[in-house]
């Protein structure tokens, strides 16, 4: 008996790690014969787990979505993994999260073998989450995005720009992305016809989604850099094309992906497109990235960095009693 409840979380523990599986594949994974697998699988539906079966030629079994979540087994790497994000989740940006963490981290703490508390107790100790600053989003907004996306369904929603004017809008769904501190809907306008991302905590989707849509080649393989890109130049009155003397994978430590791209020119240096609404908080900004640079555009930037050297000069010159010689 010990034996057979073991081989079947083994058992269910392989249904939930691969999509489906055959069960030659089952059988030899669990040194069983396919017979044994069959019995086993409806031991599995007898205790409540929805195994869908197919017969004939690439055939298989695979745990299918049931009325109720079943238990999941981790591994110990797994159960690390989650435990710590949960504890780290408080300062995401979705609205709730916080709460919703504490009490799905009870339940695994509560479960968690000495070894592995001792390892997520370590781990939270020596990590500080510093708090978003951006705005939060309902979760089921995103949950009812992220299912369009999978399900290539068009949506509608009434969306707010930032002067306040709100418009209707119905869209092709293709991917979100998250800034560190907004999220982003990257989608095909339908009346546009183009590429359109959208906040999302400035929309509200209307219901029913629309009908079923073939999905498009995506404009960028880096959708992550394509939102940051479309940021930095679309929502800025004054945008920068900076020449940075270090190397790419440094440079973008110093700088938030909502404010500006690197792209890499060689090992030693690379292009820093940058905005701001104020040249002066531009001239502040990459005076203090800390690497040596030119300015390539906007011209007018070069003198309100002339500005701010002389009057760092004059404050530090005042500071010290030096004179000039």
């Amino acid at each position: 008996m010990l034996e057979t409840s073991a081989r079947l979380l083994r058992l269910l523990a392989l249904l939930q790690a691969h999509r489906e599986w055959s069960g030659a594949d089952l059988a030899d994974r669990l040194k069983v014969s396919p017979r044994t697998v069959r019995r086993d699988m409806d031991k599995l539906r007898t205790l409540g787990y929805p195994i869908d079966a197919t017969g004939g030629v690439g055939g298989g079994y695979r745990l299918a979505a049931g009325a109720s979540l079943p238990p999941l087994l981790l591994d110990d790497e797994e159960a690390v993994a989650v435990a710590v994000g949960l504890r780290t989740a408080a300062g995401g940006a979705i609205t709730g999260i916080s709460e919703i963490s504490v009490r799905a981290l009870a339940k695994l703490d509560q479960v968690l073998p000495s070894r592995l508390r001792h390892q997520v107790n370590a781990l939270s100790a020596a990590l500080v989450t510093m708090p978003m600053l951006g705005p939060t989003v309902d979760p089921t907004v995103l949950t009812a995005i992220a299912a369009a996306v999978r399900d290539h369904e068009r949506l509608r929603f009434d969306y707010t720009a930032r002067d306040g004017s709100t418009t209707v809008r119905d869209v092709e769904p293709y991917r979100l992305v998250h800034d560190g501190q907004r999220w982003f809907l990257v989608t095909w306008d339908t009346h546009r016809e183009d590429w359109r991302r959208f906040r999302v905590d400035r929309l509200a989707l209307r219901i029913p989604n629309g009908p079923r849509f073939t999905p498009k080649p995506l404009p960028s393989r880096d959708m992550a850099a394509y939102v940051a890109s479309a940021v930095t130049s679309g929502q800025y009155r004054y945008r920068a094309v900076l020449t940075m003397h270090g190397p790419a994978s440094e440079v973008v430590l110093e700088v938030p992906p909502s404010l500006g791209v690197v792209e890499p020119v060689d090992a030693h240096t690379c292009v820093l497109r940058i905005g701001s609404t104020s040249l002066d908080h531009l001239a502040v900004w990459v005076a203090a990235f800390g690497f040596e640079f030119e300015v390539q555009e906007p011209p007018e930037l070069v003198e309100h960095l002339r500005t701010l050297g002389g009057r760092l000069h004059r404050a530090a010159r005042a500071r010290g009693g030096a004179t000039d010689s």
